[in-house]
């Protein structure tokens, strides 16, 4: 008589769960309001979502939802401050029966990690979106972050220097971006009347195109090439299009102010619009046509690129930080699933060629790059999506029990 087989344990699920979400704080921001969207998600998983947080805005959110907040402070480099979190957090994985600490940042990722060293659990961490320096005090608790059972970075442009500093397995790594709110930048959100009143607003004829150019008006968002590359295009027989940089240009009015010098040296400032700070930017990415942007370091989020997408927008961008990934281009992808154009940065000769491709699409072209655009965004940038993902990483990690 054969030996029966041992029966086979199912793999845990996050039904019965309880994950514990570490952030700085409960405010509207974008980690913030990842973490809330992962509580959702969690929620609606049959799992138990905790998160430890300083207090803000979020927390009646977080509690009208069904999810649980438990105060603490960890945006702070005091060594003696991080150790009382890690007891704090371990008495919390002890008496709340916690299966999973995902820690979002350095410090929270370093409590963690000594936390997790004393008790039994799976730890998660999040690298920040610009990698950090490994200087000081900020650079110890930067290395916690690569001791992760497993790591979400926001872009390859994040997590290849954590590969490279720490020798950490590409495997471990998961790539999940920021969330953009894709139902506030939707096409279909925007009425007509608000897009007519930017227009009329900028001064701009109904049959005129329009290449928007947003971000604060800084030196390192790049517009001194917009004025030349205007040139080049309007010397290749561009007509009929406005130039309208949209954002906050009173901190740097100097570099503001030669911005305009230079578009007026170049003969071409009547094509252009300076107007300050918008309020209402899914309405400012409607009206345009073309979204150009021209950053020439890395920018912090590079949302911009994304909400851009999400309102069906082809994007003319540079190939500063994390950028690049934020559109579809050849050769990672087909050309006949492009959603923009990737540059080399401050270079005016390789943007105008890029505009001059993007303003060339006839209707049927322009419509289906518009629609490659959306469908894009909403796969790699709805809260949705990236919910999604990272309790995809968290049932990854209960298969495989302690």
């Amino acid at each position: 008589m054969s030996e029966s087989p041992e029966p086979r344990v199912a793999p845990r699920t996050l039904a019965g769960a309880t994950i514990l979400q570490i952030i700085p704080a409960l405010r509207e921001e974008p980690l913030a309001r990842t973490a809330v969207d992962v509580a959702h998600a969690l929620l609606q998983s049959g799992a138990r979502a905790l998160i430890a947080a300083d207090g803000g805005p979020l927390v009646n959110e977080v509690s009208a939802a069904g999810a649980e907040w438990i105060p603490l402070v960890t945006a702070t480099a005091n060594p003696f401050r991080l150790r009382r979190n890690a007891r704090a957090i371990e008495q919390l994985i002890a008496f709340e029966r916690v299966d999973i600490v995902h820690a979002h940042g350095p410090e929270a990722a370093w409590s963690a990690r000594v936390a997790a060293a004393q008790i039994a659990v799976w730890l998660v961490t999040t690298l920040p979106d610009v990698p950090a320096k490994p200087t000081g005090f900020r650079g110890l608790y930067a290395g916690a972050l690569a001791q992760g059972d497993r790591i979400i970075a926001p872009s390859n442009y994040a997590a290849v220097p954590i590969i490279k500093r720490y020798r950490v397995s590409p495997e471990q790594i998961t790539i999940i971006p920021r969330s953009i709110d894709t139902a506030a930048y939707h096409p279909r959100a925007v009425a007509a009347e608000r897009v007519s009143a930017l227009r009329d607003e900028w001064q701009i004829a109904p049959d005129e195109q329009i290449v928007l150019v947003p971000g604060r008006v800084a030196p390192w968002n790049g517009q001194m090439i917009v004025p030349q590359t205007v040139r080049m295009l309007v010397d290749y027989g561009l007509r009929g299009v406005s130039f309208v940089i949209v954002g906050e240009n009173r901190r740097h009015a100097r570099y503001a102010r030669a911005v305009l010098a230079r578009a007026k040296e170049q003969g071409v400032e009547a094509l252009f619009r300076f107007t300050g700070h918008c309020p209402d930017m899914p309405a400012a990415f409607a009206a345009a046509n073309i979204v150009a942007v021209t950053a020439l370091e890395p920018p912090v989020l590079g949302r911009v690129v994304a909400q851009a997408q999400a309102m069906g927008r082809p994007v003319v961008t540079t190939d500063a930080g994390v950028l690049p990934e934020h559109v579809v281009t050849p050769p990672d992808l087909p050309e006949d699933l492009r959603t923009g154009w990737v540059t080399a940065a401050g270079d005016p000769t390789d943007f105008a060629r890029a505009l001059a491709r993007g303003l060339a699409l006839d209707a049927t072209a322009y419509r289906a790059m518009s629609a490659r655009a959306r469908q894009f965004a909403e796969y790699m940038f709805s809260p949705e999506s990236v919910a999604a993902a990272t309790r995809a990483v968290y049932t990854s990690l209960l298969a495989r029990d302690l």
